[in-house]
């Protein structure tokens, strides 16, 4: 038997692909109304905006540390508190505690309702609630920690050792010094690694809150965004990368030694 005879060349196959493909991008296009020749002819204000991208002003890096700074403090205290309320709530999201499936579901259709709210969105609602300032993005980064770190939680606990839960009750036990002596013990370093990462993730984050006045450096990158002062955004464009990086790092080499 020759090689060609045992190859399948599925070229209508592809052909289909192709032609199913060029028929949702066509589409696409007229569900959206897009016009790619508007696109096309202001094509030349990208190269000028790349252009004053490309000049950062560096006499402006000194207002940027106290902007980042409130930043950074937003995001530490937003994910102390967020964590400090999912503990104990993924702790009642989970029968592995609680033994009762009302309560567990009852906890986490709350949770899943907290993670569908984008983080814009709920800073917009905060900023109409409470005002304008650092108090509204340390609660967005708090909401935000709590939905998010409490899934992880309660997933960690779900993949236990059951044996020393089963010692503790078996000694008399009741739920919670089951929780706080059997479980807790389990998942500590993952929580410490969760935290680490959602203070990385928050980081990033709030760098954005400002757009809805929230605080922050977000709000010197929405000024500088206002009066087209692009040699700013630059400039802030490039700390908060280099903020973010360092942020990283140090998250990542701390999470390996909690490991």
């Amino acid at each position: 038997m020759k090689i060609k005879d045992t190859v399948h060349y599925a070229w209508k196959k592809h052909i289909l692909v192709l032609l199913l493909f060029a028929l949702c991008l066509y589409s696409s296009i007229r569900c959206t109304q897009a016009d790619f020749a508007q696109l096309a002819g202001n094509i030349g204000q990208v190269g000028v905006f790349l252009r004053k991208l490309a000049h950062p002003d560096f006499s402006y890096l000194p207002k940027l540390i106290s902007p980042m700074v409130k930043t950074l403090k937003m995001s530490a205290l937003g994910t102390a508190a967020g964590m400090l309320l999912a503990i104990p709530f993924s702790f009642l999201a989970t029968t592995v505690v609680t033994g009762n499936r009302v309560i567990t579901n009852a906890v986490r259709f709350v949770l899943n309702v907290i993670r569908t709210i984008p983080n814009l969105l709920l800073a917009s609602l905060l900023v109409a609630i409470v005002g304008i300032g650092e108090a509204t993005g340390v609660l967005t980064i708090a909401i935000f920690t709590f939905g998010m770190a409490s899934q992880l939680i309660f997933e960690s606990i779900e993949t236990i050792d059951m044996s020393p839960l089963e010692s503790a009750q078996a000694v008399g036990a009741n739920r919670l010094k089951t929780a706080v002596w059997a479980v807790w013990p389990q998942i500590a370093s993952s929580v410490a690694s969760y935290t680490f990462y959602a203070f990385e993730l928050n980081v990033r984050a709030s760098t954005v809150l400002g757009y809805v006045g929230a605080g922050g450096i977000g709000v010197k990158l929405n000024e500088a965004l206002g009066l087209f002062k692009y040699e700013r955004v630059s400039i802030i464009i490039l700390f908060i990368f280099a903020v973010v990086v360092v942020v990283d790092a140090l998250s990542e080499m701390i999470r390996r030694r909690l490991k």
